[in-house]
This record gives structure tokens, C-alpha cells and sequence, in this order.
């Protein structure tokens, strides 16, 4: 046997170790049981960690530019263009064009660009896997169609795909032999450092990341470093950003939170009654969503379409039947939820639940055919239904904002840790108050959820109910799996292997 073999056996039998490390797993007969911080100490680590904060420069503030392109498109096309028309203010029916326009675009970015326009947002939140490079341009405008014209998705799932594909690209192009382990690595602190402050706090983005990668064991510090460090550097640009563009930070904030007093019994209770109607809420957005995005594939340009017109019509009948913005209902809801908070007591019971329906159905049918992240209206519905229940004996505003938007966001995104973080940290010193009755309603609504999952093979289904691809259209684990991505393994869909075919494709199986 060569040196060279050995060699080579010897650094496979040190990735399989760290990887079974990661897992959380013995290693196999004969591999001898890694040192996890042995890493640490190579000159390749600090390679990596000097790389993920170069890389953490242009990555954040390419995100910060997506984020203000979409910004300024929303304003454009709701606000200036209906006032370059003639138009005194923006019609009650604007949404409609607009939104039938986006699923067109959608539609046509899925079918004729090579990918899928990125994961699937019905079937949950994914981070395995960077996107190849041939992908990128199609994931950037299915996001920017979908965002910016009006559907009820986020900015987060599309920066994370469009981040960890433009990290590895990178490296791939000034380091063509870099390892497999070493881009999933990069990948993941291209991730870190696009959503640094996009949830209020780098460290509410470092959590996400962590908790759906699946990443756990003696490596997760490890593995984790150069993602925390790229995230550090991406909250710095966008704050440098802000101050110098003046545009903002895009970054989630309650600007006026009500003050929160410490819970009573009564509040406990609640904490129960709020759980179980998010999972049962979160169920049926997650089912209904799952069973339209059968038919949107099956028919990929006309039921877009219609997907796009029904967001608008839920729209436009919230604000009929209220007299309030059609922009509570359209858009990811992340910049009306503190206007919602502080402007509460402008809210009925009644708004409220209307709300609840229009904004949760719009959701469902903007999961099913859209492409951006489920996390901000998850937030924003859960946010709504607990306001709603405040106007009931024994549940103050506060508390209840917080319990319905960790509760749903946990049956959304299948994530208990980060969802708790969510809706305490925005709240400053209040969430720490009410963090007691999150933490309740959080656990008992993630128990629920599972148990309301469908099941496969007497287990439950992954998050979104079925297997999907990954951030970048490889198949890939969903939410809360274990599984290769952002500071992982390798994952597919950035390692030239073929993206799956989405089924409305010309040609298509």
C-alpha cells in the first residue's frame, strides 16, 4: 500500500469520525473515537474561519441589497405606481393584477429556469444543501416576483439559499479542489451572515440555522464557529449600511411593546388554550397548503395564477369587511407586526379573527405556489389570533402576542427553541416576563403538532408532511431532521448533481 493510500485512509477514517461525531454517534468497529476540538487546533480551521469572515463582507451586503431592491419594488408598485396612474391612493381591487402578474412570473421562473426556484415553502423550512450555481438566478427572481409584488411569503428561505450558493460558488471559483465537508461549511456561514439581523438578533439566526440544520454532539461548536463569526460580521455591514444608505436595517423590531405584568394562574391556562388552537390552525394552513401544491404542480401556470388572485381576493375582503389595510393580509407580514402591537386597541375582536381567516388562507395558498420562508406570517397570524383572544377575561395583550406567536411559529416551523427566542427576545424586557407562559405554550403546541402530523411508516412525517428537496432543489431533510446543511455535511443540490424535475416542466417524467 502506497503513502498516498494511506493517507487517504487515514483522512477518510477521520471525516467518517467527526461525522458520526456530529450525529451524535459511536463510530464504527475499528474507527477510533475522534477528539471533537482536534479541529480546532489545524491550520485549516483557522483557514475556514478567517474565509467565513471575508466571505461574511459581500455576502451580508448582497442580502442587504436583495432586502432593499424588495423594499423599494413593494413601495413602487403599491404606492407610487397606482399615484403615476392617477389614481387617489391605491385602488381597493390593485392587488389583483399585481398578484396575478407574480404567479405568472413564478410559474414561468419554475418551469423554463433550470431548479425549482428554490425549496418548496410548503413542505417547511429546509437549509440542506447549497443550490448549484446554475440555479441562483432562478431562486433570485421567483424570491423577487414573490415578495415583492404582494404574496404571504418571507425574505429568509431565499436569502439562505441564495447565500450559501454564492458562498460556495465563491470558493469554488478561486479553490476548485476545496473539500466537499469544507463548502457545506461555508455554505452554512454564507447562511449565517445574510440572516444575521433579519430576525431581530444574530443570535435568534444563529439558533434557526442550528436547530434545523439537525447539527448536535461534541462538533456543533465546532462546526458552528465560522457560521457565528460570519453572522457577527453580517450584523456589523448591515448596521455600516443603514447608517450610510439611511434605508434601515430590515431587521424585525417592536418599536412600543405594553408593559407585561408577572402571569397568574389564569395566564397558565391560557398558555394551554392558545397551544392547542395554533396546532389545530397551523395544521390546517400546513394540510391546505400541501393539498393545493398537488394541483399547482400538476398545472403549474394556471393555478399559480390563481393562487395569486385568490392572496389578493382574501386581501381585498379583509379590507372591505374592516375598513383596514389590505397590507395586513399581503406581504410576509414582518414590518406590520409592531404597527399591529402598538396599535392594538384600534383592533375589534371581530378585525381581528377576520384577519386570523384572510391572512392564514392567503398563507396557504402562497405556500403552495409561491416561492420565500414561512416564518414571518406564521408570526404574524399567531401574533393576530392571540390579540384576538385578549379581548377575553384574563389574557393581557402582551402575553398573548407573545404565546400566539411562538405557538404558531412552532407549528409552522417545527422548531420549539427558536420559536421561543422569536417571541421573547423582540420584546425586550416584557418577553423575559412572559417567557414562562411561551415556553408552555411553545412545548405543549410542538407536542400537538407532532401528533397531528400524517404519519409514514408509523412514524411522523417530516415537516411539511412529505419529503422535499433542499434549499438548493436536491432532496433534502426537512425541519427538525437530522441531516447534512448549514455547517454540516455536504448536502445536495451544490455538488453538481441534477436538481429534481419539477413536475410542470416540458419534458418532465
Amino acid at each position: 500500500m502506497g503513502a498516498g493510500t494511506v493517507a487517504s485512509s487515514a483522512r477518510t477514517g477521520d471525516e467518517e469520525a467527526i461525522r458520526l461525531a456530529a450525529d451524535g454517534a459511536a463510530p464504527a468497529p475499528g474507527v477510533a473515537a475522534p477528539d471533537p476540538f482536534a479541529t480546532v487546533r489545524t491550520a485549516g480551521y483557522l483557514k475556514l474561519l478567517v474565509l467565513a469572515a471575508v466571505l461574511g463582507v459581500p455576502i451580508s451586503a448582497g442580502a442587504y441589497g436583495f432586502l432593499a431592491l424588495v423594499s423599494k419594488l413593494q413601495s413602487l408598485t403599491y404606492t407610487d405606481l397606482p399615484k403615476g396612474l392617477g389614481f387617489h391612493g391605491t385602488p381597493p381591487w390593485w392587488p389583483l393584477p399585481l398578484l396575478g402578474v407574480a404567479g405568472l412570473l413564478v410559474a414561468a421562473t419554475i418551469r423554463y429556469l433550470p431548479g425549482i426556484g428554490g425549496h418548496r415553502p410548503a413542505e417547511g423550512l429546509k437549509t440542506s444543501g447549497s443550490p448549484a450555481a446554475i440555479e441562483l438566478p432562478g431562486v433570485f427572481l421567483a424570491a423577487l416576483a414573490t415578495l415583492a409584488l404582494g404574496a404571504v411569503l418571507g425574505p429568509e428561505a431565499p436569502l439562505i439559499a441564495l447565500s450559501s450558493g454564492l458562498s460556495v460558488l465563491i470558493v469554488k471559483l478561486v479553490q476548485p479542489n476545496t473539500p466537499a465537508q469544507a463548502l457545506a461549511v461555508v455554505g452554512g456561514a454564507g447562511s449565517f451572515a445574510a440572516v444575521s439581523t433579519l430576525l431581530g438578533s444574530p443570535l435568534i439566526g444563529a439558533f434557526l440555522l442550528m436547530e434545523a440544520s439537525g447539527l448536535g454532539g461534541a462538533m456543533l461548536g465546532v462546526a458552528l464557529a465560522p457560521g457565528l463569526l460570519a453572522a457577527g460580521i453580517g450584523s456589523l455591514i448591515f448596521i455600516g449600511l443603514n447608517d450610510w444608505t439611511g434605508l434601515g436595517t430590515y431587521s424585525l423590531a417592536l418599536p412600543s411593546v405594553p408593559h407585561a405584568d408577572r402571569p397568574d394562574f389564569a395566564e397558565f391556562g391560557w398558555a394551554l388554550v392558545i397551544a392547542v388552537a395554533a396546532a389545530l390552525l397551523g395544521a390546517g394552513i400546513r394540510r391546505l397548503a400541501l393539498l393545493l401544491q398537488a394541483r399547482v404542480e400538476r398545472h403549474r401556470m394556471p393555478v399559480t395564477v390563481a393562487m395569486g388572485l385568490a392572496v389578493a381576493g382574501f386581501a381585498i375582503a379583509y379590507a372591505e369587511g374592516t375598513g383596514k389595510s389590505a397590507s395586513d393580509v399581503l406581504f410576509s407580514g414582518q414590518n406590520a407586526l409592531g404597527p399591529l402591537l402598538a396599535h392594538h386597541a384600534d383592533y375589534s375582536a371581530g378585525a381581528l379573527t377576520l384577519l386570523v381567516a384572510c391572512k392564514g388562507l392567503a398563507y396557504s395558498a402562497s405556500l403552495s405556489a409561491f416561492r420565500g420562508g414561512p416564518i414571518f406570517p406564521a408570526m404574524f397570524v399567531g401574533a393576530a389570533g392571540g390579540m384576538a383572544l385578549s379581548h377575553l377575561p384574563g389574557l393581557p395583550i402582551t402575553a398573548a402576542f407573545a404565546m400566539g406567536v411562538g405557538a404558531l411559529s412552532v407549528a409552522m416551523l417545527r422548531l420549539p427553541m427558536t420559536s421561543v427566542l422569536l417571541a421573547t427576545l423582540l420584546l425586550g424586557s416584557n418577553g423575559l416576563t412572559v417567557m414562562p407562559l411561551v415556553i408552555i405554550a411553545v412545548v405543549v403546541c410542538y407536542v400537538l403538532t407532532l401528533r397531528l402530523a400524517p404519519h409514514v411508516d408509523g412514524r411522523p412525517a417530516p415537516a411539511g408532511g412529505e419529503p422535499g428537496p433542499g434549499a438548493g432543489g436536491g432532496p433534502g431533510p426537512a425541519v427538525g431532521e437530522p441531516g447534512p446543511g448549514a455547517g454540516g455535511g455536504p448536502g445536495p443540490g451544490g455538488d453538481g448533481r441534477p436538481a429534481p424535475v419539477d413536475p410542470g416542466r416540458p419534458g418532465a417524467p
